[in-house]
């Protein structure tokens, strides 16, 4: 991993404690409850490679974690994302609300049309 990504919360990487860690065997280690599963496709998923993230990258994550504080966590751009699915709806970035537990995946703009109307998301 990239020095950046450093107390991202991307699980496997070295984390800040968290209130409730105790709950987790006091040694920090992320749980299902806390964790987001998450995926990217088109140019996202080559930054994924880039950074060598696995896919699906769990991501730990607060409860009511937003779009935006999510990108902000994993240091890519706002403009670099379209829409986010969580469990399977697709949202703008700004109006995505996660906990642990969900799938989530990143879409960038540029997704062609058809692609669009069968992922749910022509009109964003």
């Amino acid at each position: 991993m990239p020095d950046n990504a450093n107390n991202r919360g991307v699980t496997g990487q070295r984390h800040e404690r968290h209130e409730g860690d105790e709950e987790n065997g006091g040694n920090g280690e992320a749980t299902a409850r806390d964790t987001i599963e998450l995926r990217a496709f088109m140019g996202l998923a080559e930054l994924f490679r880039k950074r060598g993230w696995s896919v699906p990258l769990p991501v730990r994550v607060q409860p009511g974690t937003t779009g935006p504080e999510l990108l902000r966590q994993l240091d890519i751009a706002p403009e670099q994302v379209e829409v986010v699915f969580v469990n399977g709806k697709a949202v703008s970035p700004d109006l995505a609300v996660m906990s642990g537990g969900d799938r989530v995946a990143l879409a960038p703009p540029g997704v062609p049309g058809p692609y669009r109307v069968l992922l749910g998301f022509r009109k964003m």
